[in-house]
């Protein structure tokens, strides 16, 4: 299929820049896929389209504060991006390294430190900050590989995850803009994560499930609905456009999952019984699909580059709440490969003339 049929036009101002100000009150467009019919709603009016014995699958990855900031000795500013540990060497996207060579030292600061250069606090205040919150790390880059990626071996006994939580920001996508603004900084580290997350490792959040709330799953489950967990460490891939000009072409981004077997006999016996499996977006699906066996899930760990695109068979997913995603990728494909192209478009062009909120922090939309 050619690219090209993926494509949307859409305003800048439709994308959302900030979450809701409540979780579930963001809206909500249903689509149901044995007729033409689209419902606009709220999200938390989910609960009339969910059933007693359908099972709810969620994506339980919690996301690292992965987006910090480094110096060089020259004082010339850095900014990172983590994307993963190995004995101490960290893999990073770093943007303002073009100069900087392997063997070279860096500072990694802290969270203070960079507050107080937004705030433009004097070199004592900010010593003062510093001295309360800690000083910087070291590190030294190590490696620069052709992909962008570079190799950083922090001066430190302590994990990435310790690490980040003192000195990262949410990894916020591109499409985001935050331009120095701490107390939306802060927000963002509460909102850009799901109530359930649990198991850290993602650079991305998954989306369809920042719009759930603890309550609204407790009622959820008040009316007969299962939950189940799955685990994938949303990758930065998740946002990389699709380039090729045919969609077969494109190189799919792994990312690593698990499924244990106390969910899996969840999930399995809702299906066995008549329940429907609600997938709780496109990361749910990706996993769901990946360890089918049959009509089945079995447990499993490791990596998927599972690419779901139009043609694909769903042999476990069926219903999926997801967020409205950009042109041209990987995530439209999938959707568009469960919903139909020209329907999926339809919603599309409906979301845009209703004003839906787009990307990350926008609306939902639950195909039945």
């Amino acid at each position: 299929m050619k690219t090209s049929l993926f494509d949307y036009e859409l305003e800048p101002e439709l994308i959302a820049q900030t979450p809701a100000p409540s979780r579930s009150e963001s809206r909500l467009l249903v689509l149901d896929r044995s007729g033409q019919d689209l419902k606009d709603c709220r999200f938390a009016d989910i609960l009339q389209f969910l059933r007693a014995g359908d099972c709810l699958v969620l994506n339980d990855t919690k996301v690292l504060p992965a987006r910090f900031f480094a110096e060089r000795k020259t004082g010339a500013s850095m900014e990172g991006l983590f994307l993963a540990e190995q004995a101490g060497v960290w893999e990073v996207m770093l943007k303002g390294a073009r100069k900087v060579r392997p063997g070279e030292r860096i500072r990694i600061l802290n969270r203070s430190r960079r507050v107080g250069l937004a705030h433009h606090l004097s070199a004592e205040e900010e010593g003062g900050v510093q001295s309360a919150r800690g000083t910087p790390y070291e590190a030294e880059l190590v490696e620069k590989r052709p992909d962008g990626v570079c190799l950083l071996r922090i001066d430190s006994d302590r994990s990435a995850e310790e690490i980040l939580e003192e000195v990262g920001f949410p990894p916020l996508p591109p499409y985001i803009r935050r331009d120095g603004d701490i107390e939306q900084a802060t927000e963002d580290r509460h909102r850009y994560q799901t109530v359930y997350a649990r198991t850290p490792g993602a650079v991305a959040a998954p989306t369809a499930g920042l719009h759930f709330t603890e309550p609204l799953l407790a009622q959820l489950q008040q009316q007969g609905v299962h939950l189940a967990w799955v685990t994938l460490h949303v990758g930065t891939g998740t946002f990389k456009p699709v380039t090729a000009e045919d969609l077969e072409h494109h190189e799919i981004h792994s990312e690593w999952y698990e499924v244990d077997a106390a969910n899996v006999r969840a999930i399995n016996a809702a299906r066995q019984a008549g329940g429907r499996i609600v997938a709780v977006g496109t990361t749910a699906t990706r996993v769901l699909e990946t360890v089918a066996s049959g009509p089945r899930v079995v447990a499993g760990t490791g990596t998927t580059n599972l690419f779901i695109t139009p043609g694909y068979e769903f042999k476990i997913v069926d219903a999926m709440i997801t967020n409205f995603h950009l042109p041209r990728s990987t995530l439209l494909a999938l959707v568009a490969a469960f919903a139909g192209l020209d329907r999926t478009l339809a919603a599309y062009r409906h979301a845009v003339e209703q004003r839906y909120r787009f990307y990350s922090y926008g609306d939902a939309m639950l195909i039945l």
